[in-house]
């Protein structure tokens, strides 16, 4: 149960993140439609009040004004709506995931290997979506039938938002700045910043410096309230007096193309921060703790002491096993090659004159089944059962 709350926090924390900003975005909506209703049912009452004369109000005007009281108050039935329906949708895809994971805890074997395929499905698609083979993940959603046990539409907008940065295009980055503005300041997000300072070098690049100016006064006094963004601010209104090809290095850093390839890491980075998604892939720490766990030191020495049946023994994942820590047994434990059973005080260690060790029970076998000889499975050479002894460990 611990590695499960370790390694789904995100599970369950991303739709409640979702749920939460649904919520907040439809209370906002329905105050404002309310205020609405509120301010055209008092324009009625008020001219319903007036009293006989010049200013009295007659039918067809009041008649305008109830036209409008409805009208705003069938906006607010359909706003109101229409949160609710998102916010049923957010909930139902919380309990999906609650439910999910309440089936790990099923004693069936058939349940428990459909349960563990399943997130297996739901770690490669999250890797598969983090290294960008989208449409990948997408089939694996369809075909395993796990839409809402994924983040596929978080991806689907950083793509979107991602693809139009690379492409010098800042209107949907700053659209994704506003919805989340509120978190964004409480995070200290510096991401509006840099991407209003990197249009600012846009228009400065198209020699469009009046344009420039103009929007410098509109965005950098509301983005600028760090000290060092005001040296940034400094050092970007300074390139107003320089060409573009100046060789000046402060200002030759500003015009690097690299610049948006940076905003899109830092929209990533901050993207995976305000849904609490790790900075991992759950499938690659998963697989690093599984080799770390059972690397050894022979998994590096000659061929001939690689096991077979070790995962770190391969060539591919003794590869991306390189860099990991080896495993911290405190106590060892011998395993036959041969069967794969511990050899202990019931199945004791035998070793054959060609010096290779190997369980009591296993040779026995080999040995009824070869007229009392043994082979060595990995020199093949052919020996007497008699001539095996007895290994004794301190």
């Amino acid at each position: 149960m611990a590695d499960i709350k370790t390694l789904e926090f995100s599970t369950l924390k991303v739709p409640y993140e979702i749920l939460n900003k649904n919520f907040r975005a439809a209370q906002k909506s329905i105050d404002k439609e309310i205020s609405h209703v509120v301010a055209a049912t008092n324009d009625f009452e008020k001219q319903v009040s007036l009293d006989e004369g010049e200013d009295a109000t007659t039918a067809d005007d009041l008649a305008g004004l109830l036209d409008g009281v409805v009208d705003k108050l069938c906006v607010l039935k359909r706003k109101a709506e229409e949160n609710i329906t998102t916010e049923i949708d957010a909930a139902k895809i919380c309990k999906r995931r609650v439910a999910h994971l309440k089936e790990s805890q099923n004693q069936q074997k058939s349940a428990q290997a459909h349960w563990k395929r399943m997130r297996l499905d739901r770690m490669l698609v999250d890797y598969l979506l983090r290294m960008g083979y989208y449409q990948s993940a997408i089939q694996l959603v369809q075909q395993s039938g796990i839409q809402d046990l994924t983040n596929l539409d978080i991806f689907l907008i950083s793509k979107q938002v991602e693809d139009s940065l690379m492409n010098r295009n800042t209107g949907p980055c700053l659209a994704w700045c506003y919805d989340h503005r509120s978190k964004l300041r409480k995070m200290k997000s510096t991401l509006e910043f840099n991407v209003r300072l990197q249009e600012f070098i846009e228009l400065l690049r198209q020699d469009s410096r009046v344009e420039a100016i103009k929007h410098a006064r509109k965005h950098f006094p509301s983005c600028a309230t760090e000290p060092e963004q005001l040296k940034d601010v400094q050092r970007a209104m300074g390139m107003l007096a320089f060409p573009t090809t100046t060789d000046i290095p402060a200002y030759k850093d500003l015009l690097k193309e690299v610049r948006w390839k940076l905003l899109v890491k830092q929209f990533r980075r901050e993207n995976f921060s305000l849904h609490q998604l790790g900075d991992h892939s759950p499938f690659t720490v998963t697989l690093q703790a599984g080799l770390s766990a059972i690397k050894t030191k022979h998994c590096y020495h000659g061929v001939e002491d690689k096991n077979p049946e070790c995962p770190v023994c391969t060539p591919q994942l003794n590869q991306l096993a390189c860099s990991l820590p080896y495993a911290h047994c405190s106590q060892s434990r011998l395993v036959c090659p041969i069967s794969g059973c511990i050899m202990n005080e019931n199945n004791a260690p035998m070793m054959l004159p060609n010096g290779h060790v190997y369980s009591d029970n296993a040779l026995l076998q080999m040995a009824a089944e070869n007229g009392g000889k043994v082979i060595c499975p990995r020199t093949k050479e052919i020996f007497n059962i008699n001539e095996i002894e007895k290994v004794f460990i301190m």
